[in-house]
């Protein structure tokens, strides 16, 4: 009997703790933060570093291509990271870049072409979501359609220093003093 009696209350101490555990599991998922509840407090900023939307630094002319710096430099040496906005109806001349460059669409849809030969027809739509890495030393173009409704905007990642070199339609470099 006395057997019986412990092999019992054995039994009811492990139920009794494992529903404590149980409780104490579903307290905790409970408790996850939503997106109605106050905002926590910024990040130390030597741990996370941000730049927020209203201080990246834009040049280029709006309406037609721009470019922000997001960290680094291109034309320094180490990685850098840009956002370029491509407006409806503007592109870039055939050219190539010394370094391979990593770019991922975030909106709209970028056109590109790898031709020596400048036809905004034989441009190909790259949609918002893709990733295209950009060879070094490969010619191609790029830039927004006529007719598209927004901006393509992408981010391009590299290691600086970067060089551009303008090509004629032989793909053969031009002199830097008629590169547009």
């Amino acid at each position: 009997m006395r057997v019986m009696r412990i092999t019992i209350l054995s039994v009811v101490v492990a139920i009794a703790v494992g529903a404590a555990v149980v409780a104490r599991v579903a307290h905790a998922q409970g408790a996850r933060a939503t997106i109605t509840d106050p905002e926590g407090p910024l990040p130390d900023p030597a741990h996370i570093p941000m730049v927020l939307p209203k201080d990246i630094k834009w040049t280029g002319q709006e309406g037609r291509q721009q470019q922000g710096l997001l960290f680094g430099d291109p034309n320094k040496a180490g990685l850098y990271g840009v956002v370029i906005k491509w407006y409806p109806g503007n592109f870039s001349q055939p050219h190539f870049h010394d370094q391979e460059r990593y770019a991922y669409v975030i909106s709209g849809t970028w056109w590109v072409s790898t031709s020596n030969v400048y036809d905004e027809k034989n441009t190909y739509p790259v949609r918002a979501g893709t990733v295209a890495i950009d060879k070094a030393n490969t010619v191609h173009w790029d830039g927004a359609r006529v007719g598209e409704k927004e901006p393509a905007v992408l981010v391009l990642v590299g290691m600086g220093p970067v060089k551009t070199v303008q090509v004629d339609e032989t793909g053969k470099p031009k002199p830097p003093n008629t590169a547009r």
